[in-house]
């Protein structure tokens, strides 16, 4: 990725509005759930089985 540079004598600046409420509950219970499939998925060590020639 890139630097985007600036022409002489412009300045970008980006102002976002502000979130309301409903926006907030909406990005909040994504990310929840999110979270929750996120921990389901993760993987069971697994434990090497004794044999003979480990012993």
């Amino acid at each position: 990725m890139g630097h985007i540079k600036e022409p002489e004598g412009f300045d970008f600046i980006i102002e976002s509005k502000p979130l309301t409420n409903t926006e907030r509950k909406e990005i909040s219970d994504f990310i929840k759930t999110l979270k929750k499939k996120r921990t389901v998925r993760k993987k069971v060590a697994r434990r090497k089985k004794k044999t003979v020639e480990n012993l």
